[in-house]
C-alpha cells in the first residue's frame, strides 16, 4: 500500500493483526547487515530502543514467521527451515509424530529435543544503540522469538480492563519498544522488556516517516517456496544425521513399518549417546513444548 493509504488505514490494520494473532493462537536469517541484534554490554546486560514499522509496501503483515529445526545426532546438525511454515508435511514432523505416539519416554525425549521453534522477521527503526550508536537512525530487520513476539502480543491484546490496547506497528499510534537484556541461569532474557507511551515515531513529520518507510525490507522472502528444501532433500539429510538406513520417506504413506523407525531411532539413542542437544543458547525462542506434542499425538 502507498504511504497515504497506510495512515488513512492505520486503525484498521489494526483489527487485520489482531485477526492474524488469533489464527495464529488457534529462515534462519543471513548474518548480513540487514540484520540488526541486540548486544549485551560487559556487566552481563543489553539494551536499546527500538520501534516495530509497518508491514513494507505490497505486504500485508508487518512480520513473517518461519519454523525450524536444529539438533545433533551421529551424522552431525541438522539445521534445516521446516516445510510446517507453508502447512505442508515435513519429515522431521512425521519422525517425532512417531516418537511420541509409541509410548515409550525415551523415545518423547528423543522427540522433545528434535522438536521445532519459531522464529519471527519484521521491520525495526534502531531509536537508541548504546552498543553501536551507529545504528541509529537505521531500518533494520530483526530476527526475535516467542517471548518478543508475547510481549507483542499482549500490547495488542491487553489481559486487563485498564490497559488501552496499541498497535506495536504503527507509526502514528504505536509505542518505542524498550529493549532490556539480561542473562538469567545462562540463557537471554527479556522479560523486563516494554514498550514506551503512544505516539508518533520520533515526532517526525509524514515526509520523514516515509523516507523511513521506504527503506523497509521486504517479508515474503522469508516464507518463499526457494527458502525451503523439499521433503525428499530434508529426509535425505534426516537420515544422514540419525545414521537411520535406508534413506526413505518416514510419513505414514510410504514407509509401511513404521515401528523400525522408532525402533532405529531409540536404539541409536541408547547405544551410541548422542548429543541431541539444541543449537540456541536462549529459551526466549522455545516453542510451547506440552501443546506441540500434544498435536502430535492427536495426529494420526
Amino acid at each position: 500500500m502507498s504511504f497515504a493509504t497506510l495512515k488513512r488505514n492505520s486503525t484498521n490494520s489494526f483489527d487485520k493483526l489482531n485477526q492474524e494473532i488469533e489464527k495464529m493462537s488457534s529462515t534462519e536469517g543471513g548474518a548480513d547487515e540487514r540484520f540488526w541484534k541486540p548486544e549485551m554490554d560487559k556487566s552481563g546486560n543489553g539494551y536499546a530502543v527500538i520501534r516495530f514499522l509497518p508491514a513494507p509496501d505490497g505486504e500485508d503483515v508487518p512480520w513473517a514467521k518461519v519454523w525450524s529445526h536444529a539438533f545433533q545426532g551421529p551424522g552431525g546438525w541438522y539445521i534445516e527451515n521446516s516445510l510446517t511454515t507453508l502447512n505442508k508435511k515435513d519429515p522431521v514432523g512425521d519422525l517425532n509424530r512417531q516418537l511420541w505416539n509409541s509410548g515409550s519416554e525415551k523415545d518423547k525425549e528423543i522427540a522433545r529435543k528434535q522438536k521445532r521453534k519459531l522464529t519471527y522477521y519484521t521491520n525495526i527503526y534502531v531509536i537508541k544503540d548504546p552498543a553501536h550508536p551507529e545504528n541509529e537512525g537505521k531500518v533494520f530487520l530483526y530476527k526475535f522469538g516467542k517471548k518478543i513476539f508475547d510481549k507483542i502480543t499482549e500490547a495488542m491484546q491487553p489481559a486487563f480492563a485498564d490497559e488501552k490496547p496499541i498497535n506495536p506497528f504503527d507509526f502514528w499510534t504505536g509505542a518505542d519498544f524498550k529493549l532490556k537484556l539480561r542473562k538469567v541461569d545462562g540463557y537471554w532474557n527479556y522479560d523486563k522488556s516494554e514498550f514506551s507511551n503512544p505516539g508518533t515515531l520520533g515526532d517526525f513529520d509524514d515526509d520523514k516517516l516515509e523516507k523511513i518507510y521506504s527503506k523497509a525490507h521486504s517479508l515474503a522472502q522469508f516464507s518463499a517456496d526457494d527458502n525451503f528444501k523439499t521433503y525428499e532433500e530434508l529426509a535425505k539429510r534426516l537420515n544422514d544425521v540419525l545414521n537411520s538406513k535406508p534413506a526413505v520417506r518416514i510419513d505414514r504413506e510410504t514407509y509401511e513399518d513404521e515401528e523400525s523407525v522408532v525402533e532405529n531411532v531409540a536404539t541409536f539413542a541408547a547405544t551410541s549417546t548422542p548429543s541431541f542437544s539444541s543449537r540456541s543458547t536462549s529459551t526466549e525462542d522455545e516453542d510451547d513444548t506440552l501443546s506441540y506434542f500434544a498435536r502430535l499425538a492427536e495426529e494420526d
